[in-house]
């Protein structure tokens, strides 16, 4: 297993990069019609190149517990596979995500299964799932609820929205307007949702996972700096491989159809998902790979093809997303490697270029791709 930009998590090497990649951390994900790998402790060599980074040699997760929680992630891959092909990268970046208690920005063309992949990642998860269709005569209540008058007691009473549950699909979330859009700005960042003065808590694990349609189509909206802030992770999916398609077509001529998913069953429990993200919290990081990602954070603010470069909140997540990618691999500690491998998906959404680069097509990726080459790694 690789880890470094251009290279998908699942292993695999990213063609056409850096073009717009579809899942951590840049790339079109491998066909998955085979059970995905299990997630596997560092290689020698990234485990060499690791202690010299950071002065510490990641091992394998001490403890039953750990493993038995990893190969319960990965089983939610694997039975995700049942019905997604083509998209593996895209499974890992949202089991990443939720690991680092994150959410996701899912961008493409319609028709990549992006809403078939949120919806068998959380038939496989078995947690509570609810989708929402945004569209531009969507209010913020019809998301988050409401006071409704109850003519019985004579008494406002709230009526929870969709938000309420644990795994929230917000489907073509740039369909309608800012408005409707930052209904969810508390929800994602706080956990909680405000309503007459009093603060309601979020179910626990919470994830939202959001699609959109590239901007450039009819009808669209673009998101605001600050709801894209609140997504952990932005992932770019894209058209499958010729292989994966015709596995895909393969699939629908023997009688499959995405609007059932009956073949896919719960593989884990929410006690094993929030234990898994205490284990991915308890990652070490040694002050030079802290110092590293702080790095990387100025060295955007620098880029003359940038207007806004990371932010501190970006640093933080860039953190948590390496710490959950090290615990699905088995390291007991953060290395540059894993910090690397995930700059892509969690600042690519964060970063504002200036117009006249927009203008040139440089891109965010091409930036963050130039801004790890020239940044110094620790040793």
């Amino acid at each position: 297993m690789t880890d470094r930009p251009g290279t998908d998590p699942a292993g695999s090497p990213a063609p056409g990069y850096p073009p717009a990649p579809p899942a951590p951390p840049s790339a079109p994900a491998p066909s998955a019609a085979s059970p995905a790998p299990a997630p596997q402790a560092a290689s020698p060599a990234e485990g060499s190149a690791s202690a010299g980074h950071a002065g510490v040699t990641p091992t394998a997760a001490s403890g039953s517990d750990d493993v038995a929680l990893r190969q319960a992630m990965q089983r939610v891959r694997a039975e995700v596979d049942k019905a997604v092909v083509g998209q593996a990268g895209t499974v890992t970046g949202l089991l990443v995500a939720l690991l680092a208690r994150g959410h996701v920005l899912l961008e493409g063309v319609p028709g990549v299964a992006k809403t078939l992949v949120v919806r068998s990642f959380s038939r496989a998860l078995g947690l509570d799932t609810k989708r929402v269709q945004f569209t531009p005569d969507l209010m913020p209540g019809d998301v988050t609820g409401s006071l409704v008058y109850d003519a019985r007691t004579g008494e406002f009473e709230f009526r929870r929205g969709p938000v309420f549950t644990n795994i929230l699909l917000a489907d073509e979330i740039n369909r309608t307007p800012p408005k409707t859009q930052a209904a969810l700005l508390e929800a994602m960042e706080e956990r909680q949702v405000s309503s007459d003065g009093a603060s309601m808590a979020l179910p626990d694990p919470f994830l939202v996972a959001a699609t959109q349609n590239p901007i450039e189509h009819e009808g669209t909206y673009s998101l605001p700096e600050a709801q894209l802030d609140r997504f952990l992770m932005k992932l770019v999916v894209g058209v499958p491989e010729r292989d994966a398609e015709v596995s895909v077509l393969r699939r629908h001529a023997d009688g499959f159809s995405p609007r059932e998913l009956t073949d896919l069953r719960p593989v884990v429990t929410a006690a094993e998902i929030l234990a898994a993200q205490r284990a991915a919290g308890r990652v070490q990081v040694t002050d030079d790979v802290l110092g590293y990602v702080v790095d990387l954070a100025r060295a955007t603010r620098q880029s003359p093809s940038v207007q806004l470069g990371a932010s501190p909140r970006a640093s933080t997540a860039l953190l948590a997303a390496a710490k959950a990618w090290a615990w699905l691999n088995g390291s007991s500690a953060v290395t540059p490697d894993h910090v690397q491998t995930m700059l892509i998906p969690v600042w690519r959404h964060r970063l504002q270029l200036r117009p006249d680069a927009e203008m040139e097509g440089v891109s965010a990726d091409a930036v963050l791709t130039s801004v790890v080459q020239q940044t110094r790694v620790p040793i």
